[in-house]
């Protein structure tokens, strides 16, 4: 019987909790998949990388291999590096069928673990201030993809109108825009008795940490105001629910992207020349380096980073050598088994 496997693709973090906490997701996910072969592996940083992780499984007689990206949405890094890194073992290795799954995007269930990490910080706190007096921030990781941007002020509006806060705010790490502290400030001076910060992020990190610090920050500039600091989603048993389910997507052929907003298909407002360009992964000078503190890049980029990421996104997710032939057929086949069409 020819054995399948599961390949899930991680960020990668200079945090060695951060690493910790998505080798415990990875491992939970794995015990809930028994008819698989699981290997994970980072775009950066951490080992094993995504490439090593391939190998492991092709070393176990993998025939079939079903990638993951565990990322909340599909921004650079699932629309571009991740592909690559795939491409590039698949044109070595063309006795393996690779098929790569979705962002998690957003999803009721997220919500619902979202949800559970704000009421277990309210559960916390003796003082009872209810929630229409209380404004709630959502923070994302931020990148230079307006629609990936656009889900975590999606994902505010609907934690507001479903629990019942008073108001509802987005802000970002990095590269987009209003940073965390500035979004804090403009939020004091809406009023509320009460600001919860909620970071829109699977695991810690350098970022998460930060969030937490500029919160505390503001919050001994503002005395007068309640912070109230809330849990990253983390491995959250609807998080992994929700990645079993983007697994099962592949198997049923439903793992296409929604690529009507993306600006590497569309001209998209303020993002014209995005569309088109070429894909090209962009992490080798920091895959595989380590964790630690001794990487003095801060490496804040799209996605998870910053920097552009170039990518040809007609979703024509097939390997070079396929596009360089014109073959058609196999050009076709690779965009269904990449999620693209």
């Amino acid at each position: 019987m020819e054995k399948t496997g599961v390949m899930i693709c991680g960020h990668g973090s200079r945090d060695e909790e951060a690493i910790a906490e998505f080798d415990a997701m990875a491992r939970g996910l794995a015990r809930r998949l028994p008819a698989y072969e699981v290997a994970s592996g980072y775009l950066e940083f951490a080992r094993p990388t995504i490439r090593e992780g391939l190998d492991q499984l092709a070393s176990r007689g993998v025939k079939r291999i079903l990638a993951l990206p565990a990322m909340l949405f599909a921004a650079g890094h699932v629309k571009n590096d991740i592909p690559w890194e795939l491409n590039s073992f698949a044109a070595e290795n063309p006795g393996i069928q690779m098929e790569c799954g979705r962002d998690l995007a957003i999803d009721t269930r997220l919500l619902a673990a979202a949800r559970a990490r704000i009421e277990e910080a309210e559960s916390v706190v003796a003082s009872a201030i209810p929630r229409e007096d209380t404004l709630l921030l959502v923070v994302g990781r931020g990148t230079n993809d307006p629609d990936a941007n656009s889900n975590i002020s999606k994902i505010a509006r609907m934690l507001w109108e479903g629990m019942g806060f008073g108001w509802a705010e987005a802000a970002f790490s990095g590269v987009a825009h209003p940073r965390v502290e500035a979004g804090l400030e403009r939020a004091v001076r809406l009023g509320f008795a009460r600001i919860v910060v909620f970071p829109y992020f699977l695991f810690t990190g350098v970022l998460v940490k930060r969030i937490y610090a500029e919160t505390d920050a503001v919050a001994t500039r503002h005395p007068e105001t309640a912070f109230l600091k809330a849990k990253y989603l983390s491995d959250h048993p609807l998080v992994l629910e929700t990645f079993a389910d983007r697994l099962d997507e592949i198997a049923k052929g439903e793992n296409a992207m929604n690529c009507l907003l993306c600006k590497y298909r569309e001209q998209v407002i303020g993002y014209e020349q995005d569309q088109g360009k070429p894909q090209a992964g962009h992490h080798h000078h920091v895959r595989g380096i380590g964790t630690g503190h001794s990487h003095d890049h801060d490496h804040d980029h799209d996605d998870d980073h910053g920097h552009g990421h170039d990518h040809a996104h007609d979703h024509d997710h097939g390997h070079a050598h396929e596009r360089d032939r014109g073959d058609d057929q196999g050009m076709a086949r690779k965009r269904r088994a990449f999620g693209a069409d």
